[in-house]
């Protein structure tokens, strides 16, 4: 048997991965809740998943919805960080505003890998009935403002007056990944098609080549 730390023995060796026992409970339960759900899953099966006690998670964790929380967090805060990073840019920065479009498709390009890469797909997790209450107002917060920022990216950008919110339009695409992956039909593109369907939306298609140009330096600078 080893030590998960002072008192808090382990079953067995954790071959999970993460530099703490926090992040291998996180792992074990971001895999019981994304393939048994979140309402079949309890925290001693977290426990077991990780090989400690039940009584060493809640040294980590004192609820099932704490550990929920964070997972959710996770989902969207580095896409959150990326967008308040592009949208505070100057703005006459004349290499984020040549090509038009170009932040938009950057932070919509960083979102979308970041949804498409995770270890596990937590975004199906948004529309459980628990994760609606006021519990989890924070993760509600930190999503709209993303969504905020989408559409303060892409103000201005469509096409024609009458056209549709390229912003707006551009997230529910990149969160659209989501379902994409858990039919088993994202690949390593996704991610670079969704971001593209948003500016074409927006009526930049001709611009593409040049768009990508500018949105991966951003993403190489900032992220």
């Amino acid at each position: 048997m080893t030590s998960a730390g002072p008192g808090r023995p382990r079953h067995q060796q954790s071959s999970r991965p993460g530099a703490t026992a926090r992040d291998e409970i996180l792992d074990a339960a971001a895999e019981l809740f994304t393939t048994q759900g979140f309402a079949s899953t309890s925290t001693r099966s977290i426990a077991d998943a990780v090989g400690i006690r039940q009584s060493s998670l809640y040294h980590h964790f004192k609820t099932k919805d704490d550990i929920l929380e964070d997972l959710l967090e996770g989902t969207v805060s580095g896409g959150l960080t990326f967008a308040r990073a592009v949208a505070a840019l100057p703005a006459d920065a004349p290499e984020t505003e040549s090509p038009a479009g170009s932040r938009l498709h950057a932070v919509a390009l960083y979102d979308g890998t970041q949804l498409c890469s995770a270890r596990w797909n937590l975004g199906v997790l948004y529309h459980l009935p628990e994760v609606r209450s006021d519990r989890f107002a924070r993760f509600h917060s930190h999503r709209q403002e993303l969504r905020r920022l989408y559409g303060e990216l892409g103000a201005g950008l469509s096409a024609s007056a009458g056209g549709p919110d390229g912003g707006d339009f551009t997230f529910r695409l990149v969160e659209s990944l989501i379902y994409l992956r858990a039919d088993g039909a994202a690949g390593t593109d996704s991610a670079m098609q969704a971001a593209d369907a948003g500016l074409i939306l927006c009526g930049l298609g001709d611009l593409l080549p040049a768009i990508r140009t500018s949105s991966r330096d951003l993403i190489n600078r900032l992220a």
